[in-house]
């Protein structure tokens, strides 16, 4: 099965995140098949969330589910599953 889900970087108390699509048999940090977007949760609110909507809506097309977390990231930006 594949998912849209968060894939962790940064440092301790600095994290940032890339929304990716992956399988979900796959480890958070492994290998992954494309990234769609990025997830900054400590920058300013306008710079926190950036993604490219048509190939989120290409992937959810095909049978990707995005996770709790970032269902909730594409709410934020008015983006419907």
């Amino acid at each position: 099965m594949v998912k849209i889900r968060l894939k962790k970087f940064g440092t301790k108390k600095r994290p940032y995140y890339r929304i990716v699509v992956q399988d979900s048999h796959k480890p958070r940090d492994g290998e992954t098949i494309e990234e769609i977007g990025i997830y900054h949760p400590i920058e300013a609110e306008d710079k926190q969330i950036a993604f490219n909507a048509d190939r989120a809506r290409h992937w959810i097309s095909v049978g990707a589910q995005p996770s709790d977390t970032v269902r909730k990231i594409f709410n934020k930006k008015n983006f419907t599953v």
